[in-house]
């Protein structure tokens, strides 16, 4: 389509006005005319002899708008978290205190709108996929190089022997791999980082330094004192003091993460009884040291496994605490229990009892002896009573494996 040139340009060129400058001004005359000509065009189909070409309605440009808002903030935010977890791992390298920086209740939201549950069970259906023979070994060194696994701790080091990533992931150790040891009272029940150890102050306990969560909403609430093996030191006072049965006890605990690489089967960590275990269906945020650090009570949120029962110094009790794709937490003696199942709603909780007119001590378990199990890794934390002259063999942010000690008295 030609662009006509109006009289205001003819004078121009008929004037005297230098040359090139009247020829600019009458080019951007005519390229205005053009596209003024454009805008009156409707946006419909142009037909061509080869094909007809569409043009995009100005009310599917309206729809992307929000589209590339969200995809613009949410770049940016994850941007700006990645960088907050690089300013961490540099201030870790300097040996100083990483300041801490709560999430907001608008953050946490968010964060649980997400379909972890949903998620975790589509990760647990691929994890089940069988590999074929020839992918195995490809696939397994390549989560090997990611996470740093020792494969020659392993009881079978071929790749091939397993059939899929769940079996990989569950993968037994070899005997003599994790020595148990005897001279401690109580040892880690699984490979991982300590992110927190110490005595309970109050109701509230650290799952990093700094920030606590509440002590009965992670246990909820006490156990029918009949379902006890032991009687209740008081009605009344704090949970704390219902939880610590003798007197001149402390109550304890220690927080261990197990990262993806790590051994995914956990022990009994002392010899005790397990009385009573209690499922929480929640969400199943990432349980990293990261998010212990930014969100408050991040264990009290997510699903977990709290098994309770008591030892020779009183109340012990060991929480499994699932996290993103590690929905399946299995203990082995307990084929009742079904985590990350649809038919469980957040924010209940059930309730399951060992203790029976056949058994009134309930599931005698051995220090050392196989307990249950994650699918990739999760969080373990032990909350127990002992007496005051209890001391952890430990220090913050060290890495452990199974079987070494966490204290003795």
């Amino acid at each position: 389509m030609a662009a006509s040139v109006g009289p205001g340009c003819l004078r121009l060129l008929r004037g005297g006005a230098p040359w090139r400058s009247r020829r600019r001004h009458c080019e951007d005359i005519a390229l205005s005319h053009f596209l003024q000509s454009l805008r009156k065009l409707p946006l419909r189909t142009f037909s061509t002899n080869a094909r007809k070409v569409h043009t995009a309605p100005a009310r599917t440009l309206s729809l992307l708008r929000p589209l590339l808002f969200l995809v613009a903030t949410g770049g940016g935010y994850a941007g700006y978290r990645q960088y907050e977890k690089y300013q961490e791992r540099e201030w870790e390298k300097l040996g100083l205190e990483i300041p801490r920086k709560l999430a907001g209740h608008w953050e946490v939201a968010l964060y649980k709108s997400v379909p972890t549950r949903l998620l975790s069970r589509a990760w647990g259906r691929l994890n089940q996929v069988e590999l074929p023979h020839w992918l195995r070994r490809p696939v397994y060194s390549l989560y090997i190089w990611t996470f740093g696994v020792n494969m020659k701790e392993a009881a079978v080091e071929d790749l091939h022997h397993y059939r899929n990533l769940s079996e990989f992931f569950r993968r037994k150790l070899k005997p003599q791999a994790r020595p148990v040891c005897g001279q401690h009272s109580v040892i880690s029940p699984s490979d991982g980082k300590i992110l927190n150890f110490g005595q309970v102050k109050n109701c509230e306990v650290e799952q990093v330094k700094g920030v606590t969560y509440s002590l009965e909403s992670f246990l909820g609430p006490r156990i029918p004192a009949e379902d006890l093996p032991f009687p209740p030191a008081t009605s009344c006072g704090s949970f704390r003091n219902q939880l610590v049965t003798r007197e001149g006890n402390e109550l304890y605990h220690c927080v261990i993460y197990l990262a993806p690489g790590d051994y995914h089967c956990f022990h009994s960590p002392t010899d005790w009884t397990v009385s009573h275990r209690r499922h929480f269906p929640g969400s199943l945020m990432s349980v990293n040291p990261g998010m212990a650090r930014w969100i408050k009570e991040l264990f009290c949120h997510n699903e977990r496994v709290v098994l309770t029962g008591d030892w020779k110094h009183g109340f012990f009790s060991l929480t499994a605490v699932g996290a993103t794709n590690v929905g399946s937490i299995r203990i082995y003696f307990d084929r009742d229990l079904h985590t990350n199942s649809p038919r469980y709603s957040k924010g209940s909780y059930n309730d399951f009892s060992f203790v029976t007119h056949m058994n009134k001590e309930g599931i005698p378990m051995r220090k050392g002896e196989h307990l249950g199990e994650f699918n990739l890794g999760s969080t373990i934390v032990l909350i127990f009573e002992a007496p005051k002259d209890f001391n952890f063999k430990l220090k913050a942010g060290q890495k452990i494996r199974f079987g070494e000690a966490l204290g003795s008295l």
